[in-house]
């Protein structure tokens, strides 16, 4: 098994009012110094090792964004399981 991992963020063209309002609040709660903020989805799958690049990136096109309004990464990751070994690629 392989995890992936999908971010899904507002194209910088488009409006962020969820960042937008997070940014505002920051100052009123004492934190200084971010100017921007863009808010985003974070997905993580558990793929079979023989799931290629091609089908997570047509997963995340067509179901986890919306191609007119929002850009995509997709990585796998390396998973370390309970016993301290490392499973998978980066």
């Amino acid at each position: 098994m392989a995890r992936v991992v999908v971010d899904v963020m507002p194209k910088q063209e488009i409006l962020d009012p969820q960042g937008q309002a997070v940014a505002g609040a920051l100052p009123r709660l004492g934190f200084e110094g971010v100017t921007s903020v863009r808010q985003g989805k974070h997905f993580e799958l558990e793929v079979d090792d023989d799931v290629d690049d091609e089908t997570l990136e047509r997963i995340a096109e067509t179901l986890l964004a919306n191609p007119v309004t929002e850009d995509w990464t997709v990585r796998r990751v390396t998973v370390e399981s309970a016993d301290g070994s490392v499973a998978g690629a980066v």
